[in-house]
C-alpha cells in the first residue's frame, strides 16, 4: 500500500502547502532527506488558535494543533518530491509557546508523532525534540519542523 492509499483509508487529506510568512521556501531536499520550514497550524490560510498553551491554549487543543502543523508539513514534502518517496520519518521537532509554569511539551507534540505512526507505520518512528518557547511567529502556539529519509 503506498503512502497516498494509507491516508485515504485514514480519510487524511493533505491541505494545501502553506505559503511562507517571511523569505523561506517549505521543504529543501538535501541528497537523501527532505527538511521541511517550521510548519504552523494554518488552516485554510489562517492560524486555528493563538496564545500560549496552558494559558489561552489547552494541552489537548494544542495536541491537535501540532497534528495539522505536521499534516502541513507532510503537505510540503509531497509538493517537493511526493509523499509516496518518504522512506522513513526521521526526525520531528516541535515548539510549544508555553505559559509560565507549562511543562507538558512532549505530550503536545505527541499530536504529531502520533498521526505521523498511523500513516508510517515503523516507517513513522522517528527522534524527536519538544521544545517549549516563550513566543512563536504569529502567536502560533505550537511550531513542528519534519526531516524525512526519501
Amino acid at each position: 500500500m503506498s503512502w497516498r492509499q494509507r491516508l485515504t483509508e485514514l480519510g487524511i487529506e493533505l491541505p494545501a502547502v502553506a505559503a511562507p510568512v517571511a523569505a523561506y521556501v517549505p521543504a529543501v531536499r538535501s541528497g537523501s532527506h527532505v527538511f521541511t520550514a517550521g510548519q504552523l497550524p494554518f488552516v485554510d490560510g489562517k492560524l486555528a488558535v493563538t496564545g500560549k498553551v496552558g494559558g489561552e491554549v489547552s494541552p489537548e487543543e494544542a495536541k491537535a494543533l501540532a497534528r495539522t502543523c505536521v499534516l502541513n508539513g507532510l503537505a510540503a514534502v509531497d509538493a517537493l518530491v511526493g509523499l509516496d518517496s518518504v522512506v522513513q520519518v526521521v526526525k520531528v521537532v516541535g515548539f510549544v509557546a508555553s505559559a509560565e509554569g507549562f511543562t507538558g511539551q512532549p505530550a503536545v507534540i505527541n499530536g504529531a508523532s502520533e498521526v505521523l505512526g498511523e500513516i508510517f507505520g515503523e516507517a513513522g518512528a522517528h527522534a524527536r525534540s519538544a521544545v517549549g518557547v516563550a513566543e512563536l511567529p504569529l502567536s502560533s502556539p505550537v511550531e513542528v519542523e519534519l526531516i524525512v529519509e526519501v
